[in-house]
């Protein structure tokens, strides 16, 4: 069975009243009570404002094993237009006949008899939007804090993890400092050669890579040393470099001449690392007569520069280890003086602004600024001079060789 109450209205607070009636003859709870009242209002407001009547319409429809349904609609003359139902704080929907609609389900029986005055209904629904303010505050205040204390605790871990870092910084750090010292072994002495070293990585991410050196004294007391660029950056290049390192030491130690040591190396590494490729500048200095002998693999050439001023590269050609037809195509024999200069390098030196011409032609004048001062702090401000801009970021090696006096004769 359904009862329908319909009802033209041309004043909002008449609307608003007759809402309100209906709302509390059918028992609607406080809050869905002003929620229909406010929704009425903001929709049928617009027309009532314009001076056009709007109809207010409400059924109740009762249904076996089902809650009453309270249908409560608004309507008026002009059926096209269609109100903004975006933002109404009870949900609404279209009628096929253009009525907006609203449906409740009714938990409460009907309250008959008188339905008290208009204030008491204002009042009660003004209590219920207080107390429900107040538990919102509360609600806030109570978040708030746990916000609070939740932000204090994760900051607290912040400390914590950023602290654990730090530690594991140092340790990765230290590590590093000792896995450098073992694969970089410090200048060999060496009466009549004074010699130092500076090696930067690419990047702090990486902090070994395929720059590598290795010198050493042979029998007859000549100094023997090795510069390698293997291809790469990082851990895989350095095992790489170590290999060739280590397979030239062997080499030459067996006795091969210094132009055959390049090819011989690529000889015994090609069948265990196939992918090996490295370039690399042998040198043999003689410390009582301060002969130089070199032989090179693709690798960057050396520079000498005399103590009068004089200066030049030692040029030689060859093809490093992985190359094809690897080897020295010849050997280059030179001579130091007392105070004469020998500087060996990586590319990394000379080719930052990845133009080795211009790279090479400043590492001239930096080093001709640079042979005054001690011999540890040579390659250094080399690299410093050097890298003022850097395009092309690569591993960096650089060492300095100078002849002293000869080694007196027993």
């Amino acid at each position: 069975m359904n009862s329908k109450d319909s009802n033209r209205f041309a004043d909002l607070d008449a609307l608003r009243r007759a809402v309100r009636q209906i709302a509390r003859r059918h028992g609607l709870p406080v809050d869905l009570r002003a929620r229909l009242v406010v929704s009425v209002s903001a929709v049928a407001g617009v027309e009532l404002a314009a001076g056009r009547p709007v109809t207010l319409e409400s059924t109740l429809r009762r249904a076996a094993a089902r809650p009453p349904l309270l249908t409560v609609a608004c309507r008026w003359a002009d059926h096209e237009t269609v109100p903004d139902l975006a933002e109404l704080p009870l949900p609404a929907e279209v009628g096929d006949d253009g009525s907006v609609r609203w449906e409740l389900p009714v938990t409460w029986r009907e309250r008959p008899g008188r339905e008290g005055p208009e204030d008491e209904a204002l009042e009660h629904e003004l209590q219920h939007a207080l107390a429900r303010a107040d538990a919102l505050a509360a609600d806030h205040r109570r978040l708030k804090h746990e916000l609070s204390e939740t932000n204090s605790g994760v900051l607290a871990l912040y400390v914590q993890l950023e602290e654990r870092d730090e530690r594991l910084r140092r340790a990765h750090g230290k590590t590093l400092r000792e896995l450098e010292d073992a694969l970089r072994p410090p200048p060999v002495e060496v009466a009549g050669v004074e010699m130092a070293v500076h090696y930067a990585p690419a990047g702090t991410d990486a902090p070994t890579g395929g720059d590598l050196y290795d010198w050493f004294t042979l029998p007859d007391g000549s100094l023997h040393i090795t510069v390698v660029d293997a291809l790469g950056h990082g851990v895989t290049s350095t095992r790489s470099a170590l290999n060739v390192t280590h397979a030239v030491r062997t080499l030459v130690l067996e006795g091969h001449r210094l132009d055959r040591v390049v090819a011989r190396t690529d000889e015994v590494l090609h069948p265990f690392d196939p992918a090996l490729m490295a370039t690399l500048l042998l040198v043999r200095i003689d410390p009582a007569s301060g002969e130089v002998t070199l032989a090179n693999g693709s690798h960057p050439p050396a520079l000498v520069l005399r103590r009068d001023g004089r200066h030049g590269y030692l040029d030689l050609k060859g093809r490093g280890i992985g190359f094809p037809m690897a080897g020295s195509d010849e050997m280059l024999t030179t001579r130091l003086d007392p105070g004469d200069l020998l500087l060996l390098y990586t590319d990394g030196l000379t080719e930052s602004r990845k133009n080795p011409l211009e790279g090479e032609a400043r590492l001239v004048e930096a080093a001709a600024r640079a042979t005054g001062l001690p011999i540890a702090a040579i390659p250094g401000r080399l690299a410093e001079e050097m890298h003022t801009v850097i395009l092309h970021p690569d591993d960096t090696l650089a060492l300095a060789i100078r002849r002293t006096a000869p080694p007196a004769v027993p």
